[in-house]
């Protein structure tokens, strides 16, 4: 800003005033682009308007300018804290108004989402997806514990801690009820961590591998061989329901892989056929009446 283009002085010859044509000798006067004119003239039809309070500058006024603009020197003030800018930085903004650069940077400053305020330079702040907030605003939707720069799962316009999103939105396991974070199986539509659908006996985990499901238990296929299979009464063998032999044969309290379901003299496999037990041991309906 800079002074105003006129002089103001006593005159000291015999002038008139340009427009009222009142004789100005002794009086006080301003000379501006070579014409003298008394105060009250140049107020009225030469004076600057002030940019801010919109009046006249007047002549006993002290005036200040920028990119033909005018304001009086108390005029001059930021429009944000009204501070005085005369010998200070600033900046012409938006509707002509003047701030001072601390207003300014305030002002430019992106805002925090949760309290809606500047994020000024050396503000701890979060950001995520374009968004912005100070550190300690960035809250979980749930808890609203300060998540800060820890870890946080967003849904929607919502965000969670860890804890919250995990007994909000995590899957239970079927055995230990704990949420399942990572990882897991699915058995019978049922989630499971891995480190909980395990062997009923040995304890090893059964994930991708082949198992027998008894009641409410599972084995893995060497446990339910030993443990929990019925042994076959032909072969002694344990009936696992595995590979060759799948279909069983129950008769009484005992039970024979079906290729082991036999005459005892001849040997015809008997599975799904007519038999005869004598003594206790298997024939066909033939060799009974050769013994």
């Amino acid at each position: 800003a800079g002074p105003g283009s006129y002089t103001v002085g006593t005159m000291s010859e015999r002038f008139d005033c340009h427009y009222c044509r009142d004789p100005l000798q002794g009086k006080k006067y301003v000379q501006k682009e070579g014409r003298h004119c008394c105060v009250k003239c140049f107020e009225k039809f030469c004076a600057n308007t002030c940019t801010e309070c919109k009046k006249p500058i007047g002549a006993d006024s002290k005036e200040l300018h920028f990119k033909n603009r005018y304001w009086h020197d108390n005029c001059f003030r930021c429009f944000k804290c009204y501070t005085s800018l005369v010998n200070e930085p600033f900046m012409l903004r938006e509707n002509n108004k003047v701030w001072c650069s601390n207003c300014t940077a305030t002002e430019d400053a992106p805002r925090c989402k949760g309290c809606f305020k500047p994020i000024i330079a050396g503000d701890q702040n979060v950001e995520y997806k374009k968004m912005v907030w100070h550190k300690d605003c960035f809250t979980c939707s749930q808890c609203k514990q300060v998540i800060g720069s820890g870890s946080f799962f967003p849904k929607g316009d919502d965000f969670y801690c860890v804890s919250c999103h995990e007994h909000k939105f995590a899957k239970t396991c079927a055995k230990c009820k704990n949420p399942i974070t990572s990882g897991g199986l699915t058995y019978q539509e049922q989630p499971w961590h891995s480190e909980c659908f395990i062997c009923s006996n040995c304890k090893k985990q059964l994930g991708g591998k082949r198992f027998t499901a008894v009641e409410d238990q599972f084995y893995c296929v060497e446990c339910y061989k030993e443990c929990v299979a019925k042994k076959c009464a032909g072969c002694k063998n344990p009936i696992t329901g595995f590979g060759r032999g799948t279909s069983v044969v129950n008769y009484e309290d005992e039970s024979w892989h079906d290729y082991c379901f036999k005459c005892t003299k001849c040997a015809r496999g008997l599975a799904n056929k007519r038999f005869v037990c004598h003594n206790g041991k298997i024939y066909c309906a033939e060799c009974p009446k050769r013994l």
